[in-house]
């Protein structure tokens, strides 16, 4: 299983001086060289946190896969073709979340969606669509034509409750069997911890797991380096 790296959070520690310093991406690079499998940084339409400056190192120096996290809207899409990451994770955006709080609604968006998957691939550029873990959403979202689908992990990640936590893992557990059977590459992520990320890492059909703010956090206390072999730790275990 792959592990992606969401180094937003350096950035955010960065944007809270309005300096230089921590470099979101010389983060990626020592995350690179510590065994990360992709970076994974959102450009957001307020740039709460990364910037264009970063984006635009990020495609220089990352030598693996860089995610670039968006919402398909024109702005990013222009973006996204002038950068030409590997991949364009499509996620809902609205500026008064601190984070993102939930998976696309593709049904309602499915036009503009598909248009924005067929320009981004006309350039090479893969897409992935971050939902909601439902069958439902799921066989929506072959509409689009895009290459994978990130499942929402927060409800799982958030319970507190044993039996929400068995039910929102079999969400997982549903979604990801769904989207494998349809083709898609399969991604996870958003809430993860070294708490909760062994019984999301044990479901096969998940083929990679995106994380940031558990990893950054940790890594205050032991290092970038450490912390990512935690995680990695767990996850192969």
């Amino acid at each position: 299983m792959k592990l992606g790296l969401n180094i937003d959070h350096v950035a955010t520690i960065r944007q809270a001086r309005g300096g230089f310093e921590p470099d979101p991406v010389a983060a990626a690079v020592l995350a690179t060289l510590s065994g990360a499998d992709s970076i994974v940084c959102h450009l957001r339409e307020d740039r709460r946190h990364l910037q264009d400056r970063d984006l635009v190192l990020l495609r220089q120096v990352v030598q693996t896969r860089l995610n670039m996290e968006m919402a398909p809207t024109q702005e990013m899409i222009e973006k996204a073709l002038q950068v030409r990451p590997a991949v364009c994770t499509f996620v809902p955006e609205k500026r008064e979340e601190r984070t993102t709080e939930g998976g696309l609604d593709v049904s309602s968006n499915l036009g503009r969606i598909k248009e924005a998957v067929t320009a981004l691939n006309a350039s090479g550029i893969e897409v992935s669509l971050f939902i909601n873990p439902q069958v439902s959403v799921v066989r929506e979202c072959v509409k689009t034509e895009a290459q994978a689908v990130e499942l929402h992990t927060g409800l799982f990640a958030e319970a507190r409750d044993e039996q929400v936590r068995y039910h929102t893992l079999e969400d997982l557990r549903s979604a990801s069997i769904a989207a494998a059977k349809l083709g898609f590459f399969v991604a996870a992520g958003h809430g993860l911890n070294y708490h909760n990320v062994s019984s999301v890492a044990s479901l096969p059909e998940i083929q990679e797991l995106n994380i940031g703010h558990a990893i950054i956090a940790r890594a205050v206390f032991v290092g970038l380096p450490k912390a990512l072999e935690d995680m990695r730790y767990l996850i192969d275990r």
